[in-house]
């Protein structure tokens, strides 16, 4: 359902939090290997999260990404893959039709329309913080 760089790049964004949580920043080679990403391929992604500001990208030598722990209750799903992928997850057609609407719908146009409208309010509503709190209390994993 996701682009491969989506999938890393929510893993990514996770991984930062959790460390944020512990006012740590991390480089983008732990990120890489912490979420099983190749390094470049990661670097590119981080770099389309911090120009759309879901994750901050800090200079130096005490440097790495972060993200502001007051905001992270309002970054959600949502945010993460609209700046790798753009919102194009809920216009596009279920069965891959470039011209799919409600006067010329494809064979499963009138129930994708209730999927896409659930999985609209679900990535909506999911914010950052809470996917943090699940993996720091155990509650699930990043990577096998």
């Amino acid at each position: 359902m996701f682009s491969k760089a989506c999938e890393y790049g929510i893993r990514a964004t996770v991984f930062i939090a959790v460390n944020s949580l512990k006012n740590q920043r991390v480089s983008p080679k732990e990120i890489a290997k912490e979420i099983n990403s190749p390094e470049a391929f990661t670097a590119k992604i981080l770099q389309k999260l911090a120009k759309n500001h879901v994750v901050n990208s800090i200079k130096g030598a005490h440097g790495g990404f972060e993200i502001d722990t007051v905001n992270m209750k309002n970054i959600t799903l949502s945010d993460i893959i609209k700046a790798i992928d753009g919102d194009h997850i809920y216009e596009d057609c279920g069965t891959g039709l470039s011209e799919c609407s409600d006067s010329n719908p494809c064979p499963m146009h009138a129930r994708f329309k209730n999927v896409r409208r659930d999985l609209k309010f679900f990535l909506e509503t999911t914010n950052l913080e809470d996917m943090a709190l699940d993996i720091t209390l155990g509650e699930s994993i990043l990577k096998r």
